[in-house]
């Protein structure tokens, strides 16, 4: 009998195949053996094996498998990397510190930036570990118009602004808002997330201008991720008022509209504004909402909720709710920087989580079944001797030890899986990470094509991977001493590539790729 070239040769690999099981690693970059495999979406929970290739989960199997590398994940979770949709600090050690904690992918939406072409060339030139992407912001439209003067898509850009009111309480004339509109469109056409309202440092815009955004956002069918206009426990001018608002122009445009930080927002009316949001969903009001772990927030001390008569009683709080540095200030001091240093980044202690009432208050927002995680994650910054402060933007790792930062920006994953699930019970496993992976996820994947191969481990999902102990994850910066990466990530792979190895983080690889709706 004769036989054909083609079938000699694949009997002979066949063969050898069956010999040596090694010959198969050809078949996987990457496999990853024997971990708790968790995917929320399809609510896979098993001891099993996952191949990876060219950057794509390409098997989930308890049959023996082999790679050009290997992970063992004994007694480890094996889970999609973590999604953070909510991050300002926009430097690669920012992005080091969030890999740290099992972030894969990290979006700056609620402030967004203009110009989007400038962002994400800027950010693709830096080597970045982790996927990035922003929405098209709407406070940068607003400064530019206000100030005449051209966007620029820096942190720095914000800050500076913060010394002019006008941008911040004044109401646009239609010429003004029409060129606040089209600037906005330009970063939509330029492949922007949707648009970024961060209204609680513009809260004197009109009812209008918020209306008219919410119209744009449902004719380009994106979504708007707002930091509502007003940090109130009582009316007028309330946090419940402006979450009300919100949800109106949601109802009416059909917009999909998120609500940032709710915990936040919502300082001690928490019991009030989720029923109401809850409500809202329940109607078929395309309104989702985040959260994070944390009794405080981070802000510019000269933020337009700071300003004007009776803000202190309006927030429950004094100077001594304000934390520069590692340390809280006095009156004297917050006075010093709102008028000199407006643009300087604090810490806001708006609730204390030793306190059980207020405890109950954060749990509410984290523990709704409708509230995804997102960390609000800040800038690392340096504080000079005559206490000015800059954002870090070198590269030196681990990050230099005299910089601060709030303990969200390197803890919020690691702390939901440490006091949530593992110390307080509150979460299951899977729970915990569908609000981390899922729902970021779903958050986008109607209009950003790219994040329906994210936040799952299935077969033909991006390789973003985060494979932690949990037992040992970890937040471990604290508000006095911030600067401590978390521990208890293993591995951590984005588009395959491992940028955590066995604990260490791997400066050298630059596995991050733009997150961005198609350009027009």
């Amino acid at each position: 009998m004769k036989y054909s070239y083609s079938a000699i040769k694949k009997a002979s690999l066949l063969s050898l195949a069956l010999l040596s099981p090694a010959i198969l690693a050809a078949d996987y970059d990457t496999v990853i053996l024997n971990g708790r495999v968790i995917d929320p979406e399809t609510q896979f929970d098993s001891i099993a094996n996952v191949g990876i290739k060219d950057n794509q989960i390409v098997t989930i199997t308890t049959d023996a498998i082999s790679g050009n590398k290997t992970i063992d994940a004994t007694g480890k979770v094996v889970a999609p990397g973590f999604i953070d949709v909510h991050a300002h600090g926009q430097n690669i050690g920012d992005y080091r510190m969030q890999a740290m904690q099992g972030v894969t992918t990290m979006l700056e939406l609620e402030s967004g930036v203009l110009p989007i072409s400038d962002w994400y060339e800027t950010q693709g030139e830096k080597g970045l570990p982790l996927n990035y992407g922003a929405a098209a912001g709407w406070t940068y439209a607003r400064i530019a118009t206000f100030t005449d003067t051209e966007p620029k898509a820096t942190a720095t850009y914000f800050q500076q602004a913060q010394s002019s009111d006008d941008w911040k309480m004044d109401i646009a004339t239609p010429e003004q808002q029409d060129k606040i509109l089209k600037l906005i469109e330009q970063g939509l056409d330029e492949g922007g997330l949707g648009i970024g309202v961060n209204a609680g440092y513009a809260p004197g815009h009109g009812q209008k201008e918020y209306y008219a955004l919410a119209e744009l956002a449902a004719e380009r069918g994106v979504a708007t991720y707002t930091h509502v206009r007003y940090a109130s426990n009582t009316e007028p001018q309330s946090s419940f008022e402006a979450v009300k608002e919100l949800i109106g122009n949601a109802a009416i445009t059909g917009a999909h509209m998120h609500l940032c930080h709710i915990n936040s927002t919502s300082l001690k009316d928490i019991d009030t504004i989720l029923p109401m949001v809850e409500r809202a969903k329940d109607q078929g009001i395309n309104v989702t909402v985040g959260a994070y772990p944390y009794g405080a927030a981070s802000t510019v001390v000269g933020a337009a909720m700071f300003q004007g008569e009776g803000w202190r009683e309006r927030m429950g709080s004094t100077a001594e709710n304000f934390q520069l540095g590692k340390e809280r200030m006095t009156e004297e001091q917050l006075a010093d920087y709102q008028e000199n240093n407006p643009g300087t980044f604090i810490v806001w202690h708006f609730l204390d989580e030793n306190n059980p009432q207020d405890l109950a208050k954060l749990d509410a927002s984290i523990l709704s079944p409708d509230v995804l995680i997102e960390s609000d994650e800040m800038f690392w910054m340096h504080m000079d001797e005559e206490g000015h402060v800059d954002n870090y933007e070198g590269d030196e790792w681990p990050l230099p030890q005299d910089l601060f930062s709030h303990p969200r920006s390197n803890g919020t994953f690691a702390k939901v899986l440490r006091v949530y699930v593992r110390e307080r019970g509150l979460l299951s496993m899977s729970e915990a990470l569908r609000k981390m992976t899922l729902m970021p996820a779903q958050l986008l994947e109607d209009f950003v094509p790219q994040m329906k191969r994210k936040g799952r481990i299935q077969e033909n999902m991006d390789a973003d991977i985060v494979v932690f102990d949990p037992e040992t994850i970890t937040d471990v910066g604290t508000y006095q001493d911030p600067n401590h990466p978390a521990v208890g990530v293993h591995w951590l792979l984005v588009n395959g590539e491992i940028v955590v190895n066995n604990t260490e983080l791997d400066t050298t690889v630059k596995a991050g790729q733009p997150i961005r709706r198609e350009q027009k």
